[in-house]
């Protein structure tokens, strides 16, 4: 597998530690020529805050992920971390070559948060299912604790990897109750709002379950990247919505007040709590697999892959 760092820059030592957990796993890891790679947004020298540094160029970033994805002897490409830059690859990425490498078994694509612009990108332009979870240098991989979520986070991880059938990912609250098969699509809300009115915008959510989580975004905040998606005509015909987490954004009753006032009425089933997206406990979903959502049984399954 190769790791690569499509956003923001990359901690030396948690990335040790994970790949060391992901060896540790029977993977063979190989590290991205620039995965270590500092520059501020201007392609300069990076800023002191890392919300205005990425993990190297856009070009070099791009020509990571490329040479990973078309390398033969790499079964999959694994994002170190999120934060901000992977929405300006997409501009930067060799599409013909990235189609031409993806085979009748392709590779799997595994990151989230600011993954989230390259999964809706890949499962669009290339077909392909993508492996939504925790990150290489998260502290959530490669600072485990086994007596906490990090375990179920790793068990998670390692079904995704090497399981076979189907997972399941309980709820805890049911905003709107049923039963909906379909596709599953989404990520963090931010980055999909992000992609509306691009070319690489995910494709309508009709008939798919959507799945939704984020971090440190203010109810407000919420409803209004709610309300984008709902006056853009993305949620159309959404079989379903299942609900991770809404990590630190702010009153958490508050949050599940404007997610249930903006969801429930789409008229189709709505689970919350969730154990995947930014929380402490990451479960690993496949966007793109057949999924059932079931409010009855509280819980969203999925295939694994």
């Amino acid at each position: 597998m190769a790791v690569i760092a499509p956003s923001g820059p990359v901690d030396p030592d948690r990335l040790a530690a994970g790949t060391a957990l992901l060896r540790g796993m029977g993977l063979d890891v190989a590290l991205g020529k620039h995965v270590l790679d500092q520059v501020g947004l201007d392609g300069g020298r990076p800023a002191r805050s890392d919300w205005y540094r990425l993990a190297g160029t856009d070009a070099d970033r791009a020509a990571d992920l490329t040479d990973a994805w078309c390398d033969p002897s790499v079964r999959a490409v694994f994002c170190a971390r999120g934060g901000y830059g992977a929405t300006r690859l997409l501009d930067h990425l060799d599409w013909t070559a990235l189609a031409a490498a993806t085979g009748p078994e392709p590779k799997i694509l595994h990151g989230s948060s600011d993954v989230t612009a390259l999964h809706a990108a890949f499962g669009a332009r290339l077909g392909v299912t993508t492996s939504f979870g925790p990150m290489v240098a998260s502290q959530i991989i490669a600072s485990p604790d086994p007596a906490e979520d990090g375990a179920q986070a790793l068990a998670g991880l390692r079904s995704a990897l090497f399981g076979s059938g189907t997972i399941e990912v309980p709820g805890t609250s049911v905003i709107r109750a049923g039963r909906a098969e379909g596709p599953l699509t989404g990520g963090t809300l931010a980055l999909l709002t992000a992609l509306l009115g691009t070319p690489h915008a995910p494709p309508p959510a009709a008939g798919k379950i959507v799945f939704l989580e984020d971090v440190t975004e203010e109810p407000y905040r919420i409803d209004r990247m709610l309300t984008q998606l709902l006056q853009s005509g993305w949620l159309d015909g959404a079989a379903g919505v299942a609900l991770g987490s809404f990590h630190d954004c702010g009153d958490p009753a508050e949050a599940l007040a404007v997610l249930a006032a903006r969801l429930a009425p789409l008229g189709v089933p709505v689970l919350a709590g969730l154990p995947a997206g930014h929380g402490p406990r990451q479960l690993t979903l496949e966007l793109g697999a057949p999924a059932v959502l079931d409010t009855g049984a509280r819980h969203l399954l999925g295939g694994t892959g």
